[in-house]
């Protein structure tokens, strides 16, 4: 699961009213009548336009396990970068030494964000095969307000474990759960996460995280955030498919900088933390991700991350992982 804020500027559609006079000629009414009609079938075509883009993925870590991804995209319904609905053809490639898996998947795909508040749903389901195994795979969530400054999110994750020996055996998870927002005044913000990983080898990960996130200054962008993240495996042996501690523990503490200059929106967050797997000492961890965004409204879009993690995973304790992601639309 990935936490990542976005600029999602948007807007709605408004009806205009009128008012129809109680005494007027018929004809007049019905002229008027059948060119308001017109207006606003010629607004929602303009609006609701056509779009295609691509989207690759490229990742490599310590263990020299490898992922490729490049996936082309036809959007029939788009407004914007952030509402829009479509589909998704993706070719995916793991790489390990000698070894070499493809994958295909096929997908739709969905966004509908409000621009200032980040609340809506975000959808991509669809059918994934790799080697000689097929997943109805899935990545959504959906986050409502529940006060002025409390939104809650709910989110569901289904995909395989990357690793190659759990890949070879399709071996896969369902990630489910809830994230809730809290602010305190203008400066601070807290983020609670709490959510269940089911294996298909029977295998359950119970996951909680914390988020103290204090903005210096309003005008700035600077954050500093304070993170805790835990989770705890059922299952001691996974018949060493991937890494799987009883007990996973890490405290990070990080610095967040985020810039929109003429729509266009950049943002780095780099940290230093310790992580404790089960009674072993613990080790440092460190976290670096740059992400650059062109503004969502415009004939094309552009998003590009990239990032940096040393913090252990499905491959074991002493794990470094390398990725870039980028997308781009185009609208006709």
């Amino acid at each position: 699961m990935k936490f990542s804020e976005q600029e999602k500027p948007g807007g709605q559609n408004k009806m205009r009213s009128y008012k129809i006079c109680l005494y007027g000629v018929a004809l007049i009414i019905s002229m008027t009548s059948t060119s308001n009609y017109a207006d606003v079938l010629q607004e929602q075509q303009t609006e609701k336009e056509h779009a295609a883009g691509t989207e690759f993925f490229f990742s490599d870590d310590s263990e020299g396990f490898q992922t490729r991804k490049l996936s082309a995209e036809f959007l029939p319904q788009y407004e914007d970068a952030d509402h829009y609905l479509g589909v998704r053809g993706s070719a995916y490639q793991y790489r390990a030494d000698d070894w070499k898996q493809d994958g295909q998947k096929i997908s739709f795909i969905g966004r509908d964000i409000e621009s200032a508040t980040a609340n809506g749903w975000v959808l991509e389901a669809g059918l994934f095969e790799q080697g000689d195994h097929t997943l109805l795979a899935f990545d959504g969530s959906y986050r409502t307000p529940l006060a002025e400054k409390t939104a809650i999110e709910v989110f569901a994750n289904r995909d395989w474990v990357e690793t190659q020996a759990a890949l070879e055996h399709g071996t896969h998870f369902t990630f489910v759960g809830a994230a809730l927002d809290q602010g305190l005044g203008d400066h601070v913000t807290v983020v609670g996460v709490a959510g269940s990983q089911l294996f298909s080898d029977d295998n359950r990960r119970d996951h909680g995280r914390v988020r103290l996130i204090y903005q210096p200054s309003l005008d700035l962008g600077l954050t500093l955030q304070a993170r805790y993240r835990t989770y705890r495996s059922s299952e001691t042996d996974v018949g060493g498919e991937y890494f799987n501690p009883k007990d996973y523990q890490e405290s990070m503490f990080a610095i967040g900088w985020r810039k929109r200059i003429s729509g266009w929106t950049t943002g780095i967050t780099a940290g230093l933390g310790r992580e404790k797997i089960n009674d072993d000492a613990s080790q440092n961890t460190r976290l670096f991700e740059l992400n650059l965004q062109s503004p969502v409204r415009g004939e094309q879009f552009l998003r590009l991350n990239a990032g940096y993690n040393r913090s252990a995973s499905f491959y074991g304790p002493d794990y470094n992982y390398r990725y870039v992601r980028g997308e781009w639309i185009l609208r006709f």
